[in-house]
């Protein structure tokens, strides 16, 4: 019986399983065959609960996170809205730190859901104590009875990709998948997804998008942080200014780096031709895929996988808004 003939008994069991679909009009000047997993299926319209789920469950196994407690987080919008929602359903409370550069839907979903929201500039070093990365580690050093997820530092963000979203992927394909291209933010898809398929099929290229300003890609080939690589940029979950430990770098075979303008007009595309309303890096993907279809990564028999992360919805008031594209001189 499937997932959809179920009543089920609260909102987070419908949690994974997201569908498979394939990409017909962009992608047919391009080598190879193309298919979308859709992680806004999700309830929390993300792949962000997939981790949010999995991270709290587990401490309440452990006993670490009891009634009443409080969850505190960093975040760019996608997991504090998880968070706040499986709060809701479980009856904690939510905190979270989140940065200026995400969207003001993100922002005020999060408020609406009862979470607690504290916005904090961007383009700040991660040790500054404005950052959110320090705001949300004091909230949760001064509030009695709270955990802090820390996804980017949590290997639970690796563990909840490599029992769910590999094993799905697999599945789905029956095996077929050749490449697999996802954004690389706090790494906990991109590495649980990939070391699954890897270990299914060593052969199988993990091939990660960064964005413009972020030191993933050249961290990844160097195995050093380069402080010259970090500048402001606008894409939302997508690439970092320090290394989050919840990736998985040796997983990763190769990166391409996407510019904020690229990624804009790319989700805009996607949108136009196959009716996929998905968010900012769901366009860093097929603007990344093209980028490596040009350097012949992939031939006729290639079966590719683009891992979409969220929904359009949450960026009404960035790419899908005409103004805000006119005012970043996107179009």
């Amino acid at each position: 019986m499937e997932s959809k003939d179920i009543i089920h008994n609260n909102i987070l069991n419908l949690i994974g399983n997201t569908p498979m679909v394939q990409l017909n009009s962009i992608t047919k000047n391009l080598v190879g065959n193309f298919y979308a997993k859709l992680e806004f299926f999700n309830p929390g319209h993300s792949a962000k609960d997939r981790i949010a789920l999995h991270i709290i469950e587990n401490a309440e196994r452990k006993g670490i996170l009891k009634k009443g407690a409080t969850i505190v987080e960093t975040t760019s919008g996608n997991t504090g809205f998880s968070l706040a929602m499986i709060s809701l359903v479980k009856g904690y409370k939510c905190i979270l730190a989140v940065s200026d550069k995400s969207s003001v839907d993100k922002i005020e979903m999060l408020q609406c859901m009862g979470a607690e929201v504290h916005v904090c500039p961007a383009n700040v070093p991660p040790d500054d104590p404005r950052s959110y990365y320090e705001v949300a580690k004091a909230i949760q050093k001064k509030t009695p009875n709270s955990i802090y997820i820390n996804q980017y530092f949590n290997e639970l963000n690796i563990e909840a990709h490599y029992s769910t979203t590999g094993p799905e992927i697999w599945k789905q394909t029956e095996g077929k998948i050749t490449h697999l291209v996802v954004a690389s933010g706090t790494g906990g898809t991109i590495s649980g997804t990939g070391k699954y398929l890897k270990e299914m099929n060593p052969d199988i290229q993990i091939l990660g998008v960064d964005a413009v300003g972020s030191v993933l890609k050249k961290y990844h080939e160097t195995g050093k942080l380069d402080p010259n690589e970090i500048a402001p940029y606008k894409i939302e979950g997508l690439g970092k200014n320090l290394i989050p430990t919840a990736t998985d770098f040796s997983t990763i075979d190769v990166y391409e780096k996407v510019t904020d303008k690229e990624a804009a007009l790319c989700a805009r595309e996607v949108l136009k031709h196959e009716g996929i309303f998905g968010g900012y890096t769901t366009g860093a993907v097929w603007c990344a895929t093209k980028q490596y279809a040009k350097k012949n990564y992939f031939t006729e028999d290639s079966f590719v996988v683009l891992l979409f992360a969220d929904h359009g919805t949450r960026y009404m008031n960035k790419i899908y808004s005409n103004s805000w594209m006119s005012d970043q001189d996107f179009i």
